[in-house]
C-alpha cells in the first residue's frame, strides 16, 4: 500500500488501546499575578519549554495553535486558574490522553536593584485522563535568573513520567540544553503571544531573543520560519542555520534551509539538508525534494526519488509532473507522456503539463540551458510530518 495512504489507513482502523497517546501542555497560572502581574509570561515560558522537550522525544505533543483554539472554544481565558474538571474538559476536548498544568509563585524582591533574585516555585501536575487520575506532581524552587534551568528539569521530570522509555537520561538531557537569559526567554514568549498580524512587533521580539543569548535556538527557528513564509529565503537562511539539533523544530528548519539552499542555486547543499531529514522524516515532500535538487544537478537517480514521493501520494499532480520531467530528461518519452497525463486528468488547466505533453509526444530531447524547459522541477514547502510521527509513536507502543 502506497505509504500515506497505508499511515492514514493505519490511523484509521488501529484500535484505541494501539493509539499513540497525545500529551497536551497547557499554560501554568500565575498565582499571585496581582503581585507580579509582569511575570504572567512565565507560565507560556514554562509549557513553551515543556512541549518543545517532549516533542524532541517523539511525544505527540499537541501544539500551542490547537491549544488555543480549543481555549477559544470553550470560552477558557489563560490567565484564570483551572479548575481540575477544567483541565480535563481541555484535555478530553483536546483528545489527549494526558495533560500537563500547574501554576506558579512568585516572591517580589526585596531592595533597590534586586530585579532578577526575585524567587520563583513551579509547580507541575500530570492527570491521566484515561486512568481519570492525577500522576506524580512536580516542582520547583530557585531564583528567576535561574528560569531556564527550573523549566529544563521540570522538563525531563515530565519526559520521564509520560514516557519513561525515552532514549536519554537526565544527564544528557540536561548537558544538551544550554542555560537562557531570562530577558531572552520573556522577548521570545512575548514574541509569541503577539497577534500573528502585528508581523513588526513579533520580529523584534524574537530578534531581541535571538541577541541577547546566541545559545537561544528557538527565537532562530520563529525568525527563519516568518521570513520563509514570505519567500525570502536568502534572509532566511542565516537563522535557520542557527536551529541547533535538539530544538523541536530542527528537522523542520532543516528541510526549509533546503528549500532556500536549492532557490538560491547550492544545490549540494541542498541535497545533503534534504537527504539528512529524509533519514529521519522519510515523507513524501522530502523525497520530492531531494530529487528536485539532484535533478537540478542533472542527476539520473532523481527519477527514482520523484516515484517514491509519487508511490506516497498518487493524488497529488505536483509528483506525477515530477516524475514525467525526470522521465522525459532521460529521453524516456512514451513513459514520460503517460505521466503528463495523469497530471491533467487530475489538473486539466495545467498549461506547462500540456506543454510537456507536447514536447513527449514529439520527441523534443532535453537540451541543457534551454530558458524554456530548464529548471521545472517542483518542490514542496509544507513540511506534514505530523502523520509519520504518529504512526512511528503507535508502532513503538
Amino acid at each position: 500500500m502506497l505509504l500515506r495512504y497505508a499511515i492514514l489507513a493505519f490511523l484509521a482502523i488501529a484500535p484505541a488501546v494501539l493509539r499513540a497517546e497525545t500529551v497536551a501542555v497547557l499554560p501554568l497560572f500565575n498565582i499571585n499575578n496581582s503581585v507580579a502581574p509582569d511575570l504572567d509570561w512565565i507560565g507560556e515560558s514554562a509549557a513553551e519549554t515543556i512541549h518543545g522537550a517532549l516533542s524532541s522525544y517523539n511525544v505527540l505533543a499537541l501544539s500551542r495553535e490547537d491549544r488555543v483554539e480549543v481555549y477559544r472554544r470553550l470560552g477558557v481565558k489563560p490567565t484564570v486558574l483551572l479548575t481540575r474538571a477544567t483541565v480535563m474538559k481541555i484535555g478530553q476536548t483536546l483528545d489527549a490522553g494526558q495533560v500537563v498544568f500547574g501554576d506558579y509563585t512568585v516572591d517580589p524582591p526585596t531592595g533597590p536593584g534586586s530585579g532578577m533574585k526575585a524567587n520563583v516555585r513551579i509547580v507541575v501536575h500530570v492527570i491521566d485522563l484515561r486512568k481519570l487520575k492525577e500522576a506524580q506532581s512536580f516542582e520547583q524552587y530557585g531564583l528567576l535568573e535561574n528560569l531556564s534551568q527550573m523549566e529544563m528539569a521540570l522538563s525531563w521530570q515530565v519526559l520521564h513520567q509520560v514516557a519513561p522509555t525515552a532514549p536519554v537520561t537526565q544527564e544528557s538531557f540536561m548537558r544538551e540544553r544550554p542555560a537562557i537569559r531570562v530577558d531572552a526567554m520573556e522577548n521570545y514568549v512575548r514574541g509569541l503571544l503577539t497577534p500573528s498580524v502585528e508581523t513588526d512587533q513579533k520580529t523584534k521580539l524574537f530578534t531581541q531573543a535571538a541577541r541577547l543569548d546566541d545559545r537561544f535556538s528557538q527565537p532562530n527557528y520563529q525568525l527563519g520560519h516568518m521570513l520563509f513564509a514570505k519567500k525570502e529565503y536568502k534572509s532566511a537562511s542565516p537563522w535557520l542555520m542557527k536551529v541547533t539539533r535538539g530544538d523541536s523544530h530542527y528537522m523542520e528548519a532543516s528541510f526549509q534551509l533546503g528549500i532556500c539552499r536549492y532557490y538560491e542555486g547550492d544545490y549540494d547543499a541542498a541535497i545533503r539538508l534534504f537527504r539528512m531529514v529524509s533519514e529521519e522524516v522519510p515523507i513524501n515532500e522530502v523525497f520530492n525534494n531531494l530529487a528536485a535538487a539532484l535533478s537540478r544537478r542533472n542527476d539520473a537517480s532523481a527519477a527514482a526519488g520523484f516515484m517514491k514521493a509519487l508511490e506516497g501520494d498518487e493524488g497529488d499532480p505536483d509528483y506525477w509532473f515530477n516524475y514525467g520531467y525526470a522521465l522525459w530528461k532521460l529521453g524516456q518519452f512514451p513513459k514520460a507522456a503517460d505521466q503528463f497525463r495523469a497530471v491533467l486528468q487530475r489538473s486539466p488547466g495545467d498549461q506547462e503539463a500540456t506543454s510537456f505533453l507536447g514536447r513527449a509526444l514529439r520527441g523534443d530531447a532535453y537540451r541543457v540551458g534551454d530558458p524554456k524547459t530548464e529548471g521545472r522541477e517542483r518542490l514542496k514547502t509544507l513540511f506534514e510530518d505530523s502523520a509519520y510521527r504518529q504512526l512511528q509513536a503507535e508502532l513503538k507502543k
